[in-house]
C-alpha cells in the first residue's frame, strides 16, 4: 500500500506547519542513517519522510499536492490519470536528506524518479496502431470491437533511485566557491565542487552516486542552502556591508580595515563622508554563471559616542552645517 505524504509523517491532512515540522524532526532523529548503519531500510524511509517534508513545508507545493496537481515527488501528474494507457507511473522518490545525509524511499516501491522509469504508454506505437498510413490516407483498424496495435514499452531493468541531500554551507564558502566535503549514502566521502552561480536552492547532480539497482545506479542530487551571515547580506551577485566609522574618520577621511568574505582589506573613506555613502570593492561578490564576480558594496554609517564632553562642547560652539533638510522642503 502506497502511503501519501501525510501518512509518511503520521499526520492529518489539516496539520499546521508547526505539526509538520515537529513530526518530521521526530522521525528524522529515529531514522537518520548515522544512527541506523546496520538497517538499510531506515535510510530509505529517512529519504521518504524528507521528501514528504520538502513538499508539505512549502505552501505552494503543499497546495498543488492537496489539489492533486503533483505527485509525491513534486512532479506534475500524468494528464491521462491513474487509469491511462498501460497504467500510471509508480511513485518516485527524489527525497532530500538533511545536512548532507542520504535520502531514499519506502520498502517495495520504485523511487527512481524520471531516470529509468517506464512511460505509461509508447504514444508513437499507439498512434501507429490506430492509423495505418500505408497507401495514403488513414484507416482505423479494429479487432474484436476495439483498436489493435496498442503496444506497451518493454520493461527493462530499472535504474536505481536518485538519492537527495540537503547541504547547508557557510556564506563565505559560497562566495569563495570553496569545495565542500560530504559523506554519501554508501559511506564514501567526496569533495563537492561548487559551481559558478551557486545560489540558495541550487541543485548539483552527481551521476552514478544514487541507489544501486539491476539497471545501474541512480544519481545523487545535492540541494544547496546558504547560511545567513552575521553582517554580510546578498543582493544578486553583490554583497552589502554596513560599515561603522567615527565622526573624525568621516570628516577628515581615513584608511580603515574592512572585512570581506575572503579576509580583511584596507578601504579609503573619503573626506566629508556622510552616513549612507556607498563605497565599492570591485570583484569581492558572488561569482555568476558567466564566471564574472559581483562587488562588495560598503555603506558608511557614522557613529557618534553617546556622551562625549569634548564633542558636545565642539557642537555647542559650532555654527556651521547649514540646513540638511532643505531638499525636503522644510
Amino acid at each position: 500500500m502506497a502511503f501519501d505524504l501525510y501518512q509518511r509523517l503520521g499526520i492529518q491532512r489539516g496539520a499546521s506547519e508547526a505539526e509538520i515540522k515537529k513530526a518530521y524532526r521526530s522521525l528524522a532523529k529515529q531514522l537518520h542513517p548515522d544512527r541506523n548503519q546496520d538497517n538499510p531500510n531506515a535510510a530509505k524511509r529517512f529519504g521518504e519522510i524528507t521528501q514528504a517534508y520538502d513538499v508539505l513545508s512549502d505552501k505552494d507545493k503543499r497546495g498543488r499536492y492537496d489539489r492533486g496537481e503533483i505527485d509525491e515527488e513534486g512532479n506534475p501528474k500524468s494528464p491521462f490519470g491513474g487509469g491511462g494507457f498501460g497504467g500510471g507511473r509508480a511513485p518516485g522518490g527524489n527525497a532530500r536528506g538533511g545536512g548532507g545525509q542520504p535520502g531514499g524511499g519506502f520498502d517495495n516501491f520504485n523511487f527512481g524518479g524520471a531516470p529509468g522509469s517506464v512511460d505509461p504508454a509508447d504514444l508513437s506505437d499507439l498512434f501507429e496502431g490506430l492509423f495505418n498510413s500505408a497507401g495514403g490516407g488513414a484507416r482505423a483498424r479494429q479487432s474484436g470491437g476495439g483498436f489493435s496495435g496498442f503496444r506497451q514499452k518493454a520493461r527493462g531493468p530499472q535504474k536505481g533511485a536518485d538519492l537527495a541531500y540537503r547541504l547547508k554551507i557557510p556564506f563565505t564558502d559560497a562566495v569563495a566557491l570553496k569545495s565542500q566535503r560530504i559523506t554519501l549514502g554508501d559511506g564514501k566521502t567526496i569533495d563537492l565542487k561548487l559551481p559558478n552561480g551557486v545560489d540558495q536552492g541550487s541543485k548539483i547532480r552527481l551521476g552514478g552516486k544514487g541507489a544501486e539497482a539491476p539497471g545501474g545506479r541512480g544519481d545523487a542530487i545535492v540541494t544547496i542552502e546558504i547560511a545567513p551571515h552575521a553582517f554580510f547580506t546578498r543582493e544578486g551577485k553583490n554583497i552589502r556591508l554596513l560599515l561603522p566609522v567615527t565622526l573624525k574618520e568621516a570628516v577628515l577621511g581615513a584608511k580603515v580595515k574592512v572585512p570581506t568574505p575572503e579576509g580583511p582589506v584596507m578601504l579609503s573613506v573619503p573626506k566629508g563622508s556622510s552616513s549612507g555613502k556607498v563605497l565599492r570593492l570591485a570583484g569581492r561578490g558572488f561569482t555568476g554563471k558567466d564566471g564574472k564576480r559581483g562587488d562588495q558594496l560598503v555603506t558608511v554609517h557614522v557613529e557618534l559616542p553617546a556622551d562625549d564632553a569634548e564633542l558636545r562642547a565642539f557642537a555647542e560652539g559650532w555654527s556651521g552645517g547649514g540646513n540638511p533638510r532643505a531638499g525636503l522642503g522644510v
